[in-house]
Order: structure tokens, then C-alpha cells, then sequence
């Protein structure tokens, strides 16, 4: 019993697919070793330390701004910790932080951690009204059993508007 198709149309079809099945594999591996660098996994705090996040590693790490850790130094660096309810990892910053950025908060932060188990954040991300929190930051809070929706009102019905622009229930 031959291997190959007796027709040369299949045999055609078959020589193709042998030919750009390895180029497409090809293909698809370099892909996601190129992209390997800019993928940037998120971490709570306890998760971060349970995991053990190797030095050098970006990361994102999510949680609330632990009240009474935030110390500024003249030279323009800050230090605070990120915080559920489990742990908090020690962070610290040289830059402009958001000017929502406070004691209590929820906060994520961009960097890597360096030898000492210190995240050392390279951009500080805080949210941007009372309604909004990064959803990163909601899960992993839920996660922790630490969420709390404060001020959220309930929702009410959306009124629809008639041709004359009344309101209509």
C-alpha cells in the first residue's frame, strides 16, 4: 500500500502542506519568543510573596496603599507599601506619582523586584474617581476577601428619551 495519494492533485495538496506546515510553526515559535519580554504578569501582594517573583522579573502589583507606610524623602523618592489583607510587599518610587495617590487607596504598580524583596516601581498608577478601581486591583481584593464597594450607589434605570427629547420611564 503506497504512502503517497495516487492522484496528483492530492500528492500536490499533501507536498504544500508538508512544505508550509513547518514554515508556519516556525513562524507562530518566534513569535511568542519575541513577545516574551513585553508580557507583564499582575500579582497581589500575597500572591507575589507566595509565588516568589524572581529579581529583574516586570510585574504588576495591585492592592491598597497600606495607611501610615507612605514616607518621602527630599531627594524625591517614595516609599509605601501595597497591601491586602494577607500581606504587603515594600515599595518604593522616584517620580511623580497621580495626584489621587493615598494612604488607603488602591494602586498598581509597574517594576520589578531587586534583591532585597523591595519592588521597585517604575510607574504608579492610581485610580481616577471614587467609582473607578482598576479591574486587576477589584480581583485581586476580592480574591484576598478584602473588597469593599464603597459609595456605590444602586443602579437606577436609564430613562430613554421619546422624539421630542422627553423622558420616558
Amino acid at each position: 500500500m503506497p504512502i503517497l495519494p495516487k492522484s496528483r492533485k492530492a500528492r500536490r495538496r499533501l507536498m504544500v502542506l508538508s512544505v508550509a506546515a513547518p514554515i508556519m510553526a516556525a513562524a507562530v515559535g518566534l513569535s511568542l519568543w519575541a513577545s516574551r519580554s513585553a508580557i507583564v504578569f499582575f500579582y497581589g501582594p500575597s500572591q507575589a510573596q507566595h509565588e516568589h517573583v524572581p529579581a529583574g522579573r516586570t510585574v504588576r502589583i495591585g492592592g491598597l496603599v497600606q495607611p501610615g507606610s507612605v514616607i518621602k524623602a527630599s531627594d524625591g523618592e517614595v516609599r509605601f507599601a501595597i497591601a491586602d489583607q494577607a500581606s504587603s510587599v515594600p515599595t518604593r518610587f522616584r517620580g511623580e506619582l497621580p495626584d489621587l495617590f493615598r494612604e488607603g487607596q488602591g494602586v498598581v504598580a509597574q517594576g520589578e523586584f531587586d534583591h532585597a524583596g523591595v519592588f521597585v516601581a517604575k510607574q504608579v498608577l492610581a485610580k481616577h474617581d471614587e467609582k473607578y478601581m482598576p479591574k486587576e486591583v477589584v480581583d485581586a481584593l476580592k480574591k484576598s476577601g478584602e473588597w469593599q464597594r464603597e459609595g456605590a450607589a444602586p443602579a437606577k434605570p436609564v430613562a430613554q428619551l421619546n422624539t421630542q427629547g422627553a423622558s420616558v420611564q
